[in-house]
């Protein structure tokens, strides 16, 4: 009978110790999860018949039908969703998946994508866009060491790391690598990326939006040549960014979705050496108000900022952005780019397709349709070229990733 309480005794007091320790040492269970997660290959499949969620949907809207369908299965996140393919008879075979996790998808199989041992999957992290320069392909990463957490871009071809931003300046549990966003264009001899602001709460990491020795917060430029050589010393292209999460180019002008804080999700015409106003103006409003019970300037333009081209309030979860395929630019016959977004809010409901029309220089929005289509349509990336240029099949459709469940095809018919 002792034994037996005195097992239980033991049992009681590792279970209150273990307790104590999580609690103590969030950053080591996060460790221990990201090393597990990173050896569990993603679940994937084109085989999707037999499924619920395989029937098409159809969505009417103002002037169009849209209809979605499930063409395959992924148990995963996307960093990128390529098809680099000229054929425009579309094969599921095309499709080329580069997972947050580190892996890589093709026809080939799936296999371990080359990256440090100090990538992490911590605090939301991993792969978050993948670029593509001289038959190379590179990936913007997170990482941990010693304690820390920062951003870096890798080759993967060889895993060695051309590029690291500094550490954050802050402890791990008020860093969220969501934060770090990211797309991308090319153009000339350059390369665009964004890098956001990986937090929802700190402060420090937030204003790093408006320092100018900080590569958090900005777009930055690369020169492809430097690239090649295997060094980057990227240039600020532009400042005050919270996430931008989408960029796209429409003929010479550069445009970028991000995601505001609470609200205030972003289109922006992106212009070099300007200053988007992060984490002093916004539409959105604090997740935690400070002890005043204050929030953002909303004016951007009063305090020298470039004021959003529009700004959705209350937030859909903004994501990727590109030029609209061709079936609707021929229909509206204005310039025109298409947005996807993540889960949105209470007040709006994200999972949707936006469009956007502007008028002939590209700095007025005219109109916004935003397109709901499924409880269960959290819309990551569109599939695109290694140019990140939309891919569009014969018949005028165009793909899509959506989160832990697979690839979806949309297309638009019935024009009115």
């Amino acid at each position: 009978m002792k034994k037996t309480i005195s097992i239980i005794l033991l049992w009681l007091i590792s279970i209150v110790f273990a307790v104590i320790w999580t609690f103590d040492n969030l950053d080591i269970i996060e460790k221990v999860k990201s090393n597990f997660k990173k050896k569990i290959q993603p679940k994937y499949s084109l085989n999707i018949e037999e499924e619920q969620d395989s029937k098409t949907i159809k969505i009417e809207t103002n002037s169009y039908t849209v209809k979605v369908k499930k063409i395959a299965f992924l148990k995963d996140k996307t960093a990128f969703l390529l098809n680099s393919s000229n054929n425009k008879n579309f094969k599921k075979e095309q499709i080329s998946i580069y997972t947050q996790s580190g892996y890589l998808i093709d026809n080939l199989g799936t296999k371990r994508l080359n990256l440090p041992k100090t990538f992490t999957l911590e605090n939301n992290g991993g792969i978050k866009t993948v670029f593509f320069n001289n038959k190379q392909q590179y990936a913007l990463i997170s990482e941990s060491k010693s304690g820390c957490y920062y951003a870096s871009i890798v080759n993967l071809t060889d895993g060695k790391r051309l590029f690291s931003a500094k550490c954050l300046p802050e402890d791990v549990e008020k860093i969220d690598f969501n934060g770090l966003g990211s797309s991308f264009i090319t153009f000339d001899n350059k390369i665009i990326l964004s890098l956001g602001t990986p937090t929802t709460s700190s402060i420090a990491i937030s204003e790093l939006a408006q320092q100018d020795n900080s590569y958090y917060g900005k777009t930055l430029i690369l020169e492809k040549e430097r690239i090649i050589n295997g060094i980057i010393t990227p240039k600020i292209f532009s400042k005050g960014h919270r996430v931008p999460q989408g960029l796209t180019k429409a003929k010479k002008n550069f445009f970028s979705v991000e995601h505001g804080p609470k609200g205030g999700d972003e289109l922006n015409k992106l212009k070099k050496g300007k200053n988007y106003g992060w984490p002093t103006a916004s539409y959105g409003t604090r997740y935690l108000y400070d002890q005043d019970g204050k929030s953002y300037s909303i004016n951007h333009e009063k305090n020298n900022f470039e004021e959003p081209l529009f700004a959705l309030v209350p937030s859909v979860g903004i994501s990727a952005l590109n030029n609209c395929p061709k079936k609707i630019y021929d229909y509206y016959k204005k310039n025109c780019l298409i947005a996807l977004s993540l889960h949105g809010n209470p007040q709006r409901e994200g999972k949707s397709i936006l469009i956007y029309l502007l008028d002939e220089k590209f700095e007025k929005v005219h109109s916004v349709e935003k397109i709901y289509l499924g409880n269960n349509l959290v819309m990551r990336h569109f599939m695109t070229d290694k140019n990140n240029v939309l891919y569009e099949d014969v018949d005028g459709n165009i793909y899509v990733s959506v989160d832990n469940k697979g690839i979806y095809k949309i297309g638009f018919s019935d024009f009115r």
